[in-house]
């Protein structure tokens, strides 16, 4: 049974920098690639960004090119998300995701969720 637990969300003023981290349990984490997703209150889901199995590629949203990092430890099946040079448009609740797909993008390939966690970035 896989449980993630996504933890490190808060309170920051504007081009701050917050790190979350994404706790994989169960069987075979280095056989998932692993996202971030947020979601902002009365909008959808939307990527952020993910990282594959290996955690040799990573894919942005253009939103957060240059200012956000995907990283992941395989040895300690942690997923983690450093975001710095925050904007209050990066407010939103934040999820980790597991996916069997090689290049997910799309929150439909994702099959394991996180809890999520708030960010919340202050002007």
């Amino acid at each position: 049974q896989v449980q993630l637990v996504d933890s490190g969300g808060g309170l920051v003023q504007a081009g701050g920098s917050l790190r979350l981290s994404c706790a994989f349990s169960g069987r075979a984490f280095g056989a998932y690639s692993m996202g971030w997703f947020r979601q902002a209150p009365g909008k959808e889901r939307e990527f952020v960004t993910a990282i594959s199995r290996s955690g040799s590629i990573s894919y942005y949203a253009d939103s957060v090119k240059g200012r956000f990092t995907i990283s992941r430890d395989n040895a300690k099946n942690t997923v983690y998300l450093q975001m710095d040079s925050l904007k209050p448009e990066d407010t939103a609740v934040y999820y980790c995701a597991a996916s069997l797909a090689d290049s997910p993008i799309s929150p439909r390939e994702y099959i394991h969720w996180g809890q999520g966690t708030q960010v919340t970035v202050s002007s």
